[in-house]
């Protein structure tokens, strides 16, 4: 698994709540629904490396 890196995130508190609302309609923690959706941003504008 990889490394994590910690760090803090300012967020305005109506795009949290919504945030907390899609991650829980997903079954995922609020951190683990950003990742996803940072993962998926990176991958959609072909920022990550490709897979040997």
């Amino acid at each position: 698994m990889a490394k994590k890196k910690p760090f803090a995130l300012r967020i305005d508190e109506e795009t949290m709540k919504a945030l907390e609302k899609w991650a829980a309609d997903e079954f995922r923690s609020t951190n683990g629904q950003l990742e996803w959706i940072i993962h998926k941003a990176l991958k959609d504008a072909g920022r990550l490396k490709k897979d040997k």
